[in-house]
């Protein structure tokens, strides 16, 4: 018997739930409350553990490559240029650190190409205003007036789905916003390199070969209204290293975005309630200090194929199914989540004066076995085995 599935948002998160979904031979519809599905982004650092959940929903070398800039993480300088840990460029640490530079759009698009290809029914101007979890072991799920056996919650920070299942959990303002835009031509150095300056942190990174990306995260308060965001943007950073500046005074003021920080400090009590799942932002919503946003929402959407519908495609109950998807996701990402927070205490959070010159002076410290770990840790995550299934 095929079973259905309806995914709420056809972000990242989304549609890398149904296209791990539909590969099991699930039936999946995506409901996207925008009158266009598309991403709304600029770039990111697609790191190897995002790498090996995109491969896992079939996409081969020629995929990935088509992506972006493969690339590495150079390491992290001061606002001046001075290098507070700047990685080792051996072929070891090139692996242990290696990226793809993407453009959202581009990952957005090749994971709508393979929903399509898969039959995935993708309906746009459909917000979620009513939803009924159901049962795992009786009634179905209702969302939007259709009856589902599985939803999956991927509608992002402000999740409607969350917002029924979890009321108490919402948003906090992290104290911080963030500037992004895509600018034309070659910029900074080949590897991804990230300033930290007083409560600020610029990040230069190249998504093509003539394109790069370029964010700066910085202190503001929530709702701030800028009449220019770019001479914002260079205002800020004025006086920081030329690469900064370089990239700043090349990019054309139509392609500058800014968005308000916010996260989930504790995430939800558990990723499965009736028949819903929670992935993603919705799930997770953490500081960008990680750079492990998008990549959890592609370990999350795999995993809603492997741990939830292939045991169930398989006669398996969906009750158990869900216990393993939560089993698997909550601690990783709870862990992620820790990280983040800490990252920016140590990083972009952090003030002026001597915390600046302490924090840059015990960085240089830092011995590369430990870098090594804590890549591991990050990033070294595969995708599991299909879970198998419970009868």
């Amino acid at each position: 018997m095929t079973r259905h599935a309806i995914v709420v948002g056809a972000g990242i998160a989304g549609l890398t739930s149904a296209v791990s979904l539909a590969r099991t031979g699930w039936d999946v519809t995506v409901l996207e409350r925008a009158a266009e599905a598309g991403e709304v982004g600029a770039g990111f650092a697609m790191s190897r553990n995002a790498v090996a959940a995109f491969r896992g929903l079939g996409f081969d070398d020629d995929d990935v490559a088509a992506l972006g800039y493969a690339t590495w993480a150079g390491g992290t300088w001061d606002l001046h240029g001075r290098p507070i840990l700047a990685l080792p460029d051996t072929s070891e640490m090139r692996a242990s650190v290696a990226l793809v530079g993407v453009h959202r759009r581009r990952l957005h698009a090749a994971l709508r190409r393979r929903a399509a290809d898969l039959g995935v029914e993708v309906v746009t101007g459909t917000p979620v205003e009513a939803l009924d979890p159901g049962d795992p072991e009786g009634r179905p799920a209702v969302v939007a007036g259709r009856e589902a056996d599985l939803v999956v919650g991927a509608d992002g920070m402000r999740s409607a789905v969350r917002s029924v299942l979890f009321p108490a959990v919402r948003p906090v303002h992290s104290g911080y916003a963030s500037w992004r835009a895509v600018v034309p031509g070659a910029y900074g150095d080949v590897a991804l390199r990230q300033y930290w300056g007083p409560h600020a942190e610029f990040g230069v990174l190249r998504v093509a070969a003539d394109e790069t990306y370029w964010y700066g995260y910085v202190a503001m308060p929530e709702r701030t209204r800028l009449r220019d965001e770019l001479a914002a943007a260079r205002a800020r950073f004025d006086g920081w290293a030329e690469p900064v500046r370089d990239v700043l005074a090349a990019t054309p003021p139509d392609v500058v975005l800014r968005h308000d920080v916010h996260h989930l400090p504790r995430g939800v009590p558990r990723y499965a309630s009736g028949r819903v799942v929670l992935a993603g932002d919705a799930a997770h919503g953490t500081l960008p200090t990680m750079g492990q946003g998008a990549a959890t929402a592609l370990e999350d959407g795999l995993c809603v194929g492997l741990l939830v519908g292939s045991p169930v495609a398989a006669g398996g109950r969906l009750a158990p199914a869900l216990v393993g998807y939560d089993a698997a996701r909550r601690p990783r990402c709870r862990a992620l989540a820790r990280a983040s927070v800490a990252s920016g205490r140590f990083g972009a959070h952090l003030g002026g004066g001597w915390r600046q010159t302490v924090r840059n002076g015990l960085m240089r410290l830092t011995p590369v076995a430990a870098i090594e770990r804590g890549s591991r840790a990050a990033m070294g995550w595969t995708p599991p085995e299909p879970a198998a299934p419970v009868p």
